[in-house]
């Protein structure tokens, strides 16, 4: 398993998972993003909507989604890919790659997962971060 970690920074979560998803699907995979706020749910839904070229998505017809939003890990899309966009850890070992986004709030948190999941076998851990408006890996 792959685990990107997302420190937001001022940056919101609709600014940044567009960007992942139309890379996750562009590289022909499928993708579960969960928040357990249904308004940002509905925040990342106009996100998406407003996209360049427009990303389907959706939280019904749940199996036919490439990108599909939600509240829980049940990727009812077979997606492997999973976005936690709401800064809450959750992991399931169906999952392939996490990008788990996180805030300031989530950051200690955040670093806790990091310790434990980076002492695994089998998982690589990746930080990313802003650098003048590009995502660029560091610690």
């Amino acid at each position: 398993m792959r685990v990107d970690f997302y420190v937001l920074g001022n940056a919101a979560p609709e600014s940044i998972v567009p960007g992942l998803a139309a890379k996750s699907v562009g590289a022909g995979e499928r993708l579960l993003v969960v928040s357990a706020q249904s308004a940002q749910r509905a925040a990342l839904s106009d996100a998406l909507w407003s996209q360049d070229g427009f990303l389907a998505h959706g939280e019904t017809h749940r199996e036919r989604q490439p990108i599909l939003l939600g509240d829980t890990l049940d990727a009812a899309n077979g997606a492997k890919l999973l976005c936690l966009a709401d800064g809450e850890w959750r992991e399931d070992p169906a999952f392939e790659r996490i990008f788990y986004l996180f805030d300031d709030d989530h950051r200690d948190a955040a670093r806790q997962v990091w310790r434990d999941v980076s002492a695994r076998d089998g998982v690589k851990a990746y930080f990313w971060k802003q650098d003048g408006g590009k995502w660029r890996q560091g610690p």
